[in-house]
């Protein structure tokens, strides 16, 4: 007599269904059919799905608002200057500056011993960077790199004496 293939599964939440589990070896789905009788249907497990990323999609939402306030107290109180570029760019640039900038002086001032006017020299040359792409590409640099890129940015923006150089 042959092992069968469909098999009656009452799911956990009170649906039952027809399961073929003819592609599984005879010997395995005893045991799967088990294991499915403890999950919910296919169409309960996707509505648990949906309400799962509706859920996520409101709680990041609420987080990006709140960083978003933050960081604009935070170029308000630094008088950072507005950045440019898409309203999207605008406002992922601002929270990456901020967060850039925040993890620097951390790491730069109060770990390391920077004084407070050398500082305020790495905020002059932040200042003058207002493109929302160089902030949102220097997300993940490390804190004491900063002056380097800022350097690096700003003599970028320098014209040269002789423009063939």
């Amino acid at each position: 007599m042959a092992v069968k293939k469909v098999w009656q599964i009452a799911h956990q939440c009170g649906h039952e269904s027809a399961r073929d589990l003819g592609d599984r070896p005879a010997d395995r789905r005893a045991g799967f059919a088990e294991w499915l009788a403890k999950q919910d249907c296919t169409d309960c497990w996707r509505a648990a799905q949906s309400e799962d990323e509706a859920g996520k999609a409101q709680w990041l939402a609420a987080k990006r608002a709140t960083e978003q306030a933050e960081s604009d107290a935070w170029s308000e109180q630094f008088r950072m200057p507005p950045l440019e570029g898409t309203a999207k760019g605008v406002a992922w640039g601002a929270r990456c500056r901020h967060q850039v900038l925040a993890a620097a002086y951390t790491a730069l001032v109060l770990d390391s011993g920077m004084s407070e006017l050398q500082w305020e020299r790495i905020e002059d040359q932040a200042r003058t960077i207002t493109r929302a792409g160089w902030w949102i590409d220097q997300r993940a640099c490390e804190p004491r790199d900063l002056p380097e890129l800022l350097e690096a940015a700003v003599d970028a923006d320098r014209p040269t004496e002789n423009p063939f150089v």
